[in-house]
């Protein structure tokens, strides 16, 4: 059996950090992802995914991400239930992430000034069991070829293979 899945959007808001009583990290956020298509009227729809990442990289998350970024989300679907204080059972599915990686570099460094802040994932993704994006190259260094001066990277639907 397999549960996994790959998710790329935008943060409808900034991510809430919150610790368990034990002291674990735990942040929630939502992201928008597009549907393929249109509506009949033209109009393109999104479904808006909750997500939930735990310890470092909940941390990771709550220090880096902000609303409107896009991001790529990769986890597991969990669906769980409790009962609510009018005795009724309520039902939330949601994505258990174990990696986030951030698309867009952060605007908010400085303005031309080529101050940024760093990501200490190598300035593109965080995650709890997947390997660093770094190259094993060692003729390439520490060289990011997203590193340019912060701008998105236009990509159209056409060059992404899903």
């Amino acid at each position: 059996m397999l549960n996994r899945v790959i998710l790329i959007g935008r943060l409808t808001r900034d991510p809430e950090l919150r610790y368990t009583p034990s002291g674990v990290a735990v942040t929630q956020f939502t992201i928008a992802v597009d549907r393929p298509f249109t509506s009949q009227g033209g109009e393109r729809e999104a479904d808006f995914i909750p997500v939930v990442t735990w310890r470092q990289l909940a941390e990771t998350c709550a220090n880096y991400l902000r609303k409107g970024r896009l991001t790529a989300v990769e986890g597991r679907i969990q669906v769980r239930n409790y009962e609510n204080n009018e005795g009724k059972r309520v039902y939330v599915t949601e994505v258990i992430a174990d990696n986030v990686r951030f698309l867009e570099s952060n605007r908010e460094g400085g303005s031309g000034g080529g101050q940024r802040e760093e990501n200490p994932f190598g300035g593109s993704s965080a995650g709890g069991n997947s390997n660093s994006n770094r190259s094993s190259n060692p003729s390439r260094g520490n060289q990011d070829p997203f590193s340019d001066d912060g701008k998105p990277i236009d990509i159209s639907d056409d060059d992404l293979p899903f």
